[in-house]
């Protein structure tokens, strides 16, 4: 499956394959200011096609070669981000996955915004929390990335993993407050995998505080993990007419099993939440802020 990834090299945009082990020089493509990727990935109906488009586009981009010492100077971004941040809408859905089914479970997944494109945080940037959360988690998930296309349809365009922070506390509370349980910053790995939706994504997340391990747990997400048929509750989603608009990018996270909140642990301010998605060789890692938001400071993290 191809994988590619965008970065800021020097303040100018470059695209890279594939996920570049830490330490290890990167091979970066220099991008035009007019370069549109996402337009590029939504108008490629399926990952073939979307493999020859960004193929064919990095052929006549120059190469330029980031030695392991100077990867300080490059910053990733989240996969496909537009320019005007109002372009980018972050949502979910929650109660996905087969082990938080009931027999009371309804046909169609409850939806939920999290904001738009300045609440994605890529490694090593904290994931802040609003003031007077009650308890908050991590929730490590597939996110799948669709692009408005010239009439404003929303299209596929490859998919990622991300960290749906979220105040579960606030929830458990009153089921209604679902909407400001989301409001916490969204962790989103910067590697933009092609292909469909992954059937199994399993993996391990770590929870540090002062340095050290303080909780850890597996998981297992993807679409055989969830009670819900993705394709048509996507298509079910979309079917609303207020969600298009040429070249809008939606980050939609598609749910997780079980967190370090069901397990009896709480986090803290300081935690550093270390996510690594070990059947698709991406790791990521985000410090939590509950001091709001704060300006960003430069990602470091990028080892796989």
């Amino acid at each position: 499956m191809t994988v590619l990834f965008e970065c800021l090299h020097d303040q100018v945009r470059h695209v890279g394959l594939g996920i570049p082990d830490a330490g290890e020089p990167l091979r970066l493509h220099r991008l035009r200011e007019d370069d549109d990727l996402a337009a590029l990935l939504a108008g490629a109906p399926d990952e073939e096609a979307r493999t020859a488009a960004v193929t064919a586009l990095l052929a006549d981009r120059p190469l330029v070669e980031v030695a392991a010492q100077d990867r300080h100077r490059v910053r990733p971004r989240p996969p496909l981000l537009p320019a005007h941040i109002g372009d980018a809408l972050v949502s979910g859905f929650m109660m996905t996955h087969n082990v938080k089914i009931d027999t009371g479970t309804q046909d169609q997944p409850n939806w939920f915004v999290k904001g738009l494109g300045d609440i994605l945080r890529v490694p090593g940037e904290p994931l802040s929390v609003p003031g007077g959360a009650v308890a908050v988690c991590e929730e490590a998930e597939v996110v799948l990335v669709y692009v408005g296309d010239a009439q404003g349809v929303p299209r596929y365009a490859g998919h990622t993993f991300g960290n749906d922070l979220t105040d579960i506390g606030r929830f458990k509370r009153h089921a209604g407050h679902l909407s400001y349980a989301k409001l916490c910053d969204a962790g989103i790995a910067p590697w933009l995998h092609l292909g469909p939706p992954p059937r199994s994504a399993t993996g391990e997340v770590v929870i540090e505080r002062g340095g050290s391990p303080a909780w850890k747990g597996s998981f297992t997400t993807g679409t055989d993990a969830i009670h819900y048929d993705v394709a048509a509750m996507m298509d079910r989603l979309f079917a609303h007419r207020s969600l298009h608009r040429p070249g809008r990018v939606h980050y939609v996270y598609i749910g997780a099993d079980r967190s370090s909140f069901h397990d009896g642990f709480r986090t803290a301010d300081g935690d550093r939440v270390a996510i690594d998605v070990t059947s698709h060789g991406v790791r990521f890692a985000h410090p939590l802020a509950w001091t709001g938001p704060a300006e960003r400071p430069a990602a470091q993290e990028w080892g796989r």
